[in-house]
């Protein structure tokens, strides 16, 4: 069963499918160390991991498995990153949220109204009951947005990657259907759309 990917607007913010013209952003994006710095994998050293990257998430798209979206400020519609879910499940009613930043973007609550509104739609659209996330528990500032989101922190997975030959703790996050709190006001006055 594929999944549609879908556009979604919110006061700020353009999330949308990838397209081609994307590798580019999407290259320097993901061969920042900086930006890398608590991921579980390197940054990228060549051009075509780009184009893999977008070709994996229309896989993904078609085979039926999450979404990501590409995520642009609406003011310039410059690109600043990405955010998805991934290991959608429809039987168990639940998929993983993850997001990426350019360090320029970092600190003005984008990462959180992505959040909001890729979880809005996971909710209403895809009927999730649950919703996971993971981060290193050295990255203070990806804890903030999940909390600000609603997601409770369930634990700590000891010792469960490496980052540059480190290694590294991650904390669970969760999110329940029945816990999930919209912005008041945030519906039906249109917020975030999809289109």
């Amino acid at each position: 069963m594929s999944l549609p990917t879908p556009t979604l607007h919110t006061d700020r913010l353009r999330l949308r499918p990838f397209t081609d013209a994307d590798a580019d952003a999407l290259f320097a994006l993901h061969s920042s160390a900086y930006v890398l710095r608590y991921w579980d994998a390197p940054p990228w050293s060549e051009p075509a991991r780009a184009e893999r990257f977008i070709a994996a998430c229309r896989q993904m798209a078609d085979e039926g498995t999450g979404a990501r979206l590409a995520m642009d400020r609406s003011s310039d519609g410059a690109f600043i990153g990405w955010c998805g879910l991934t290991r959608w499940n429809p039987d168990y009613r639940s998929a993983s949220l993850g997001y990426c930043l350019s360090d320029a973007a970092w600190g003005h609550g984008y990462a959180t109204e992505a959040a909001r509104a890729l979880l809005r739609w996971a909710f209403d659209t895809l009927d999730l009951n649950r919703v996971q996330a993971e981060t290193d528990t050295r990255n203070l500032a990806s804890a903030r947005v999940l909390e600000k989101v609603g997601f409770v922190r369930e634990g700590t997975l000891r010792e469960d990657c490496v980052v540059k030959g480190e290694v590294s703790d991650s904390w669970v996050f969760g999110l329940l259907r029945r816990e999930w709190r919209p912005l008041q006001g945030e519906l039906p006055a249109g917020a975030v759309f999809i289109s």
